[in-house]
């Protein structure tokens, strides 16, 4: 089987119910919205979040928490154990991750996690180190560098 052969099982899939397309179809002239009022018109019908004119319970709950969106700083993630790859005494570096495709981007900086073990003597350089990672890096032999 090829994928060009695929098709649904029968009688798994239906026509679209087509309205609006005259009497003889018996979904034409008011398209089975019945007459008149707010549903029967075009865009006509209230939102996900009416409730019969109540105040909406999103309205009725506090505004809480804070947004630090414009500044955050996106560090992308690498762990121990994604840096045995590189041979002993290699100097790793952001450019080098992203040649190597350990990591996609780089965005706003690079953290090494401590997750995996490291094998090998590397001298690392990123943007942020968690504690457990620089401890595991200098074990094996290593340096940390913070840029």
């Amino acid at each position: 089987m090829k994928l060009h052969e695929l098709r649904p099982a029968p009688g798994a899939r239906r026509d679209t119910k087509r309205v609006g397309r005259g009497i003889g179809s018996g979904k034409g002239k008011t398209a089975g919205r019945g007459t008149k009022g707010q549903k029967a018109r075009s865009g006509g019908g209230k939102g996900p979040a009416f409730e019969g004119g109540q105040t909406p319970l999103v309205r009725r709950m506090p505004k809480r928490g804070f947004t630090n969106a414009p500044f955050r700083r996106e560090l992308v993630v690498v762990n121990l154990e994604a840096l045995n790859r590189f041979e002993p005494g290699t100097v790793v570096t952001p450019e080098l991750l992203l040649d190597n495709r350990v990591v996609r981007s780089v965005k706003d900086g690079i953290k090494v996690l401590g997750d995996g073990e490291l094998t090998r003597p590397l001298t690392v350089r990123a943007h942020a180190f968690s504690k457990a990672a620089a401890a595991k890096i200098e074990a094996a032999g290593g340096t940390v560098e913070v840029i």
